[in-house]
């Protein structure tokens, strides 16, 4: 599995121990995943991310790709996700009622969350490589999400993050059991 992120500005209005956060991971956008003599550079294109939203299959929004560190689930109906040509938009509500997610709206409030990251595996044939620059450019064109993560240091540039305060809702209660742990790799 690779993961990649984007950065973009935060915003977080906490009211009510719950807080909506928005996020867009725009397709299309080519980044640096390493430089130097033999540059390594990733474009996820559009609708990579779409066969497991569209199956609506169980995604996490986790704080730092850490799944003892979960902040939304579409199981559990904090996470919703609509994927389009442009973008894949990211909608999550976080209580701050687990010490983790305390200590990501506080790590937020500081200006120490920079980005969001996608954890996905490509698929077989999901992904085209070609030689460019003195280096790789990898085209991910199908893939399957398993987590999308606020993260401190991202790869890509162009995430839009944005939290705000809402009031709790009756019922509403995030999941906070673990499903799965996914092994990773960094390209």
């Amino acid at each position: 599995m690779l993961w990649g992120s984007h950065q973009g500005g935060l915003e977080l209005r906490t009211e009510g121990g719950e807080t909506r956060l928005r996020a867009t991971f725009p397709y299309g956008r080519e980044t640096v995943l390493s430089d130097g003599a033999h540059p390594r550079k990733e474009i996820i294109a559009s609708r990579a991310f779409g066969d497991r939203i569209e199956r609506r299959e169980e995604i996490h929004f986790l704080s730092g790709h850490d799944y003892n560190k979960p902040l939304a689930s579409t199981s559990a109906g904090t996470l919703t996700l609509r994927d389009s040509d442009q973008a894949l938009e990211i909608e999550a509500m976080i209580k701050g009622n687990t010490t983790w997610a305390r200590d990501f709206l506080s790590a937020h409030e500081a200006g120490l969350i920079k980005g969001l990251s996608p954890g996905f595996r490509v698929r077989p044939g999901g992904e085209g490589i070609e030689a460019r620059d003195g280096g790789i450019l990898r085209t991910v064109r199908a893939a399957d999400l398993f987590e999308i993560s606020a993260v401190t240091l991202p790869a890509y540039p162009a995430a839009q993050i944005e939290a705000r305060g809402w009031q709790p809702r009756a019922g509403d209660h995030p999941s906070t059991g673990l499903h799965r742990t996914l092994n990773r790799w960094r390209a």
